[in-house]
């Protein structure tokens, strides 16, 4: 880092989207060539839903996981490089940090490697974000209700993004591998250059792109190498692959990305203000961006995410083609579940049953400007969801042998409504979360996400 310091430029190689989504050897081979300060790479994100977080679990495979990961921890380690992992196992709370930590320990073995590996938990305690509830200083963000006790007491997991102060923090103790819980997407590749130096809004703005590696390249990939080189005044991104290029189009498009507000992007600590952002495409592909500002806030905020259990879901997947069906989609959704809630009542079974339609609305639902003219065949997705899994089935078997038979003016066929892809036509999906936090709260003293460090192949670490 000492040298990154003194320099004029820091490189980050981004090998790919979320870990585990791949990248072809010779992008990454391209990219180490080019002698990077850094390898980031950022493993989760809440697009794939609560469930991940409730139920602890990974949506990443672990054999492609541990694919990526030897990639980054061989060629880094024994280059002398820091390689840096975000948001670890998809929604970075404790269980999700072991099962990576346990991957990077699995390799560090098989390919004889040593270094020292800092651990940054994103868990916050209940008590710590209840304390701050009560004196009214967790906020929802829009379309969120107020956070309560009984959402704070139901939630299985709550983890906050920590921004990049953790992460210089485990650099400063020496840390060659930092594994980060739930993590500011940006913080994972701008964290050691701001510790380095380097602007802060600069290497936000270019972490904020970096993180999904060559999605924003053309034609874009989530799966592909991305170089990001942070200068003093701007920053430039490369695309690792020949086949690939950046554009002023696909760049700013990207950093208009997931953002309501396509000049103001929050994060841990202030804004991003991308008011005099500027893209310039240079040659063999690559743009340059200058102009990103970071404005600290009066306050220092970071974004809570925990989930709740709700129940148990089961699902049926069918196929409608019938026009005249097809014409009264909705007054026929509208009886079928008028009757099973009356068998479902009388049987004091409790529960809830969703129509997607797909083809009309599945997508977009009430939104959808489209849905009164529907396609010529509509797929239907019955969604069961009920305290127990027995109770969930029920519901689905019953929904899905109403609207397989249910009777509607027009109909001609009495072998059945609806075409079943598969056999058996219902799937237990298992346990069904909910968010449950979605707010921000402040923080003073960042030692709140603990930090553990630990000496892989060589003499343990201590814990801070």
């Amino acid at each position: 880092m000492s040298v990154a310091a003194r320099a004029s430029e820091f490189r980050v190689l981004a090998p790919t989207a979320i870990l585990g989504y791949g990248f072809p050897a010779s992008s990454f081979l391209r990219g180490m060539r080019r002698r990077p300060h850094l390898i980031g790479v950022d493993a989760g994100s809440t697009d794939p839903g609560p469930y991940y977080l409730g139920a602890g679990t990974s949506f990443t495979n672990r054999a492609a996981v541990k694919r990526d990961l030897r990639f980054m921890l061989v060629h880094g380690v024994r280059s002398g490089i820091p390689v840096v992992i975000g948001s670890a196992g998809g929604a970075g709370a404790r269980p999700h940090v072991r099962w990576c930590r346990g991957i990077i320990e699995e390799i560090a073995a098989e390919e004889n490697l040593a270094f020292t590996l800092g651990v940054v938990y994103a868990d916050m305690p209940r008590k710590v974000v209840a304390a701050a509830m009560r004196r009214g200083a967790v906020t929802p963000l829009p379309c969120v209700p107020p956070l309560t006790e009984a959402a704070l007491d139901a939630s299985a997991r709550i983890v906050a993004q920590m921004g990049v102060e953790p992460l210089c923090a485990a650099l400063e103790a020496g840390c060659q591998v930092i594994l980060c819980g739930r993590c500011y997407d940006p913080a994972v590749f701008a964290a050691p250059a701001i510790r380095a130096g380097f602007d802060r809004g600069l290497a936000l703005h270019m972490g904020k792109i970096l993180e999904c590696a060559a999605i924003a390249a053309t034609p874009g990939s989530g799966a592909d190498c991305v170089l990001g080189v942070l200068r003093r005044d701007s920053f430039v991104l490369e695309s690792l692959n020949p086949r690939r290029r950046f554009t002023r189009a696909s760049t700013a498009a990207h950093t208009l990305y997931e953002k309501s507000d396509p000049y103001h992007l929050p994060g841990p600590g202030g804004v991003l203000n991308l008011e005099d952002c500027a893209f310039r495409e240079l040659s063999g592909g690559r743009v340059e961006v200058r102009g990103s500002r970071f404005e600290p806030a009066p306050d220092y905020r970071v974004k809570l995410e925990g989930a709740r259990k709700i129940g148990y879901r089961t699902i049926s997947i069918a196929g409608v083609r019938d026009p005249v069906m097809i014409g009264a989609i909705d007054e026929i959704l509208d009886g079928v579940r008028a009757q099973v809630e009356a068998i479902l009542g009388a049987d004091k079974i409790a529960g809830r049953v969703t129509f997607h339609v797909y083809g009309r609305d599945g997508v977009m639902g009430a939104r959808e400007p489209r849905r009164r003219r529907p396609a010529h065949e509509l797929g239907i997705v019955i969604d069961a969801v009920a305290p127990t899994a027995a109770d969930s089935e029920a519901i689905c078997g019953v929904t899905r042998s109403t609207l397989l038979h249910y009777g509607y003016p027009g109909r001609i066929a009495t072998a059945g409504n609806l075409a079943f892809p598969f056999s058996p036509s219902d799937a237990k999906m298992g346990a069904a979360y909910e968010f449950s936090v979605y707010h921000l709260m402040p923080v003073e003293d960042q030692r709140i996400f603990r930090r553990e460090i630990r000496a892989i192949g060589g003499r343990r670490g201590g814990r801070p």
